[in-house]
């Protein structure tokens, strides 16, 4: 209060004679009958007063004809201003409100509102402001109130403009503390207030605009969206106008608001940035650091924003250029076509917004590689869009940063966000793309070799895939060399590594096109990699569609050609290290593809693939490798017509499978491992003998050989080997154009004896059927009678299980009766008889001895 009277003191008094008009004189009259209600000791009394004060203000319409600016002039300088003010700290908030409204009224009626600040801008920063707003409470305690006070503030700026300049320190000193006001309007009306002031002072806020820094970055996180608009627009208004000194304080801040949840946060955040860049005093001096920000714009989420963004980057870019115009004088005239490889040709950006970003890549890149591997991940994120938007800005300047550019990649596509990922891959095409083959090759395999990972392969993918088919030509081979390396393509057991391994192989084929005909046989290696270590885990169809598109590229028709053409090179390169493999070994995986995978072309390659497997299958040789070789070699002995025999030259081998494989495989060892060995040379016989591939005489000459070895097979702990041997059993015993030796064939039928007793239902099905197939060999021996002991011991073993608690097995049993009654008929009925009282159920025997009834008559 002190203040204001001192500031009424000393205000220049001018007599009421010479300045008044009669209109003056007649609302100087008017006040005075008014004003002395201001000084009454009631809050009632003022209150009246000031109501009627506002009904003789409200009385005068400003924009009536007869309404003088002038004539209010003076009574509102003189009588009324300086009592308005003194209310302001009236203890009653009505009058307080009043009193505020009324100093509205009267600053936008006066002739020269700019008198008025003087006496204003005091009063105000009496009533808003503190010396420590962060700690303590504003001297007016009511929020509409402070708001009101502000909108007063922010009129006299409005209506002053530039003569607000001698009263800047009241006035920031206000708005230090309203931006950091509790109400969150007074704070929106401080900024807007804050920007008007820089706007009506240029050529003195520049003093002044430091102080407001560190409020406005103080509110700019509030939890209203609103307001930190308003702090942004605000801040961009403060910095344009003020000292260029506070750039670096308020940039970390916008860089955070890039990741507002809010659109309208981020839409002022670009438009403030683009208007720094068209407009700052120093803008030279702060590129580096304000592009990057703009530049995050283009790839905002929201449309909007992004063309928004793009059209504030476009004038940018065009300013700068119309500035530089002498600098750029030889590219603006010689300016050629967009690079026919351009992603964008279209939309590819202004040779200014080219030139900026060439010009400040090597201040910005640094920031960039240190954020994409900042802990948040958003912020790994914006770094990544960034980076992409950078490059496609350079073009083939990138090549002079490529290093850092290219660590930072390998670096973040082992991200764990796939946006941070998704972006590095547009990255490294965009490389592949404007950069030579030579440069990037270079780096790229040179870090591979030292430390091959998932990462740097899907880079290389990437890089390969944006590269010009023209350009990538001439370096297929080299590529496709580098893949097939075992530090390379059997760098890691991840199934993330295989995926991108096999990118790089899409990329490279898909690329390459023709010139992969002098590289296929290393990318079909890569590939058959893939396949082995990684095909189980969801990556066989995609390798199989790659090996079609290598196929198509090699100019052959599909994916058994290309193994065709190639399989010799891929046995040898397997061969190479076959005698020290084990159950651990890639190549043992990448020989069960091949040979898996080669079709008919496997049956012309026996001579090398026989050798190999004789090797394999020695007793000496890891047993684990053995069982895993066996699986592969029953697989294609089961198709052998479509694969080992596709030439039909398997005959001609079969002496050497049997010799150096299932001779030492049926062996009898002690222990499990052995054990399961036999069972898997049990089951690979079977396949052969099976498969149709074997004539009758080759047959015989494996029954000859192996005989012994599969009835010994008979009494094996397995279930399957149990089976498959009774079934090969019986194979042996068809051809019946080739003799048996009696003792052999009575050696026979005991085992499958045996074997009727076995746990397995299944086991005793197939030893009756193989019993059968024995019965019908003698049969068609010669000199059967000395068979007559042996076959009326079957007899009578099989007519116990003829009262068997299976009826299945019955079942079977009875027609292998049946099948044997034509050798010696009279023998099976009396031994039939024999035991006919002893069977539980006798309607089997009744059958038999029916059966045989009406046998012995016919003979």
């Amino acid at each position: 209060m002190a203040t204001l009277l001192a500031a009424e003191a000393a205000a220049p008094r001018v007599p009421a004679e010479a300045a008044e008009t009669a209109e003056a004189a007649e609302l100087s009259r008017a006040l005075s009958r008014l004003l002395p209600g201001l000084e009454a000791d009631s809050k009632l009394g003022r209150r009246r007063a000031l109501e009627a004060l506002q009904r003789a203000l409200e009385a005068v319409r400003p924009e009536a004809p007869d309404a003088d600016p002038a004539a209010f002039q003076g009574p509102w300088a003189r009588l009324l201003l300086p009592r308005l003010l003194r209310c302001l700290a009236d203890p009653a908030e009505g009058c307080r409100a009043l009193a505020v409204h009324l100093l509205d009224l009267g600053l936008r009626r006066a002739a020269r509102p700019c008198d008025a600040l003087p006496r204003l801008l005091p009063a105000l920063a009496a009533r808003l402001a503190c010396p420590e707003p962060a700690r303590r409470p504003p001297p007016e305690p009511c929020e509409e109130l402070r708001l009101a006070l502000v909108q007063l503030l922010g009129l006299a700026v409005r209506l002053s403009g530039a003569a607000l300049a001698p009263h800047l320190d009241d006035a920031v000193r206000v708005l230090r503390c309203t931006l950091l006001d509790p109400f969150a309007a007074v704070r929106r009306e401080s900024c807007e207030c804050a920007a008007g002031l820089a706007r009506a002072t240029p050529d003195h806020f520049h003093m002044q605009s430091e102080s407001l820094i560190g409020p406005l970055m103080q509110t700019i996180s509030h939890q209203h969206w609103k307001v930190r608009v308003a702090v942004i627009e605000a801040t961009g208004a403060v910095i344009q106008f003020g000292s260029g000194k506070s750039v670096d304080d308020v940039l970390p801040h916008f860089a955070q608001r890039l990741f507002d949840d809010v659109p309208q946060v981020r839409r002022a955040v670009a438009r403030a940035v683009g208007g720094w860049l068209l407009g700052l005093r120093d803008r030279y001096s702060f590129l580096h650091k304000l592009i990057p920000l703009l530049l995050s714009g283009l790839g905002d989420d929201m449309p909007d924003i992004a063309q928004e963004a793009t059209s504030l980057w476009e004038k940018v870019g065009l300013q700068w250029q119309t500035e530089n115009e002498e600098d750029l004088k030889d590219k603006l005239d010689f300016a050629g076509p967009p690079p026919a490889h351009h992603p964008s040709p279209g939309s590819r950006p202004g040779l200014g917004c080219r030139e900026l970003v060439c010009r400040n890549l090597s201040k910005i890149l640094p920031a960039i590689c240190h954020d994409i591997s900042d802990w948040v991940a958003g912020t790994r994120v914006k770094a990544a869009q960034l980076l992409a938007v950078l490059l496609l800005h350079a073009e083939d300047h990138a090549t002079q940063h490529l290093e850092p550019v290219l660590r930072t990649l390998l670096h973040a596509c082992a991200d764990e966000e796939g946006a941070v990922v998704r972006s590095c891959i547009s990255c490294a095409e965009l490389v592949g793309t404007f950069v030579s083959p030579e440069v990037f090759l270079k780096l790229i395999l040179s870090s591979l070799r030292k430390s091959p990972s998932a990462s740097g392969l899907l880079v290389l993918a990437s890089v390969i895939r944006g590269c010009p088919r023209e350009a990538l030509g001439p370096h297929v081979k080299v590529i496709a060399t580098e893949l097939a390396q075992a530090h390379i393509c059997q760098g890691s057991d991840n199934p993330v590594y295989g995926e991108h391994l096999l990118l790089c192989v899409q990329a490279v084929v898909a690329g390459g096109q023709e010139h992969c005909r002098g590289a296929a046989l290393p990318l079909l290696k890569a590939l058959v990699t893939i396949m082995a270590l990684w095909g189980a885990t969801g990556l066989g169809d995609k390798v199989q569609d790659t090996l079609a598109a290598l196929a198509a590229a090699e100019g052959v028709d599909d994916s058994q050609d290309l193994y065709r053409e190639h399989l010799g090179a891929l046995l040898e390169w397997l061969a190479a290290s076959h005698h020290s493999w084990t159950i651990h070994s890639v190549e043992v995986l990448q020989f069960d593809v091949v040979v898996t995978h080669s079709g008919p072309a496997l049956g012309e390659a026996l001579p090398q693939l026989v050798p190999i497997l004789g090797s394999c299958f020695q007793p000496a040789r890891d047993p684990p490798l053995r069982l895993k070789l066996f699986s592969t070699l029953t697989r294609v002995l089961l198709r052998a017509k479509e694969t080992l025999d596709s030439q039909g030259q398997l005959h001609g081998y079969l002496d050497a499978v049997v010799r150096d494989v299932l001779v030492p495989s049926l062996q009898w060892h002690a222990g499990r491992t052995a054990a399961a060995i036999r069972t898997a040379a049990v089951s690979c016989l079977w396949a052969l003998v099976g498969s149709g591939a074997v004539s009758d005489k080759q047959t015989q000459g494996l029954r000859d050989a192996l005989m012994p070895q599969v009835l010994a097979a008979l009494e094996e702990d397995s279930q399957t080997a149990r089976l498959l041997s009774c079934r090969i059993v019986d194979v042996f015993l068809q051809p019946s154009d080739a003799a048996i030796e009696p003792d052999g064939l009575i050696r026979i039928y005991p085992e499958l004896l045996k074997r009727l007793d076995d746990v397995s239902n299944e086991v005793r099905l197939a030893a009756t059927s193989t019993l059968v197939t024995w019965l019908e060999r003698v049969r068609d021996e010669a000199g059967k009678d000395c068979y007559r002991s042996s076959v009326q011991h079957l007899y009578r073993e099989l007519l116990v299980y003829l009262d068997d608690p299976e009826s299945a097995v019955q079942d079977a049993v009875l027609e292998a009766l049946k099948a044997g009654s034509v050798l010696f008929p009279d023998v099976l009925l009396r031994e039939t008889e024999a035991v006919l009282h002893r069977h539980r159920s006798p309607a089997r025997c009744q059958q038999l001895l029916q059966h045989l009834q009406a046998l012995l008559p016919a003979q």
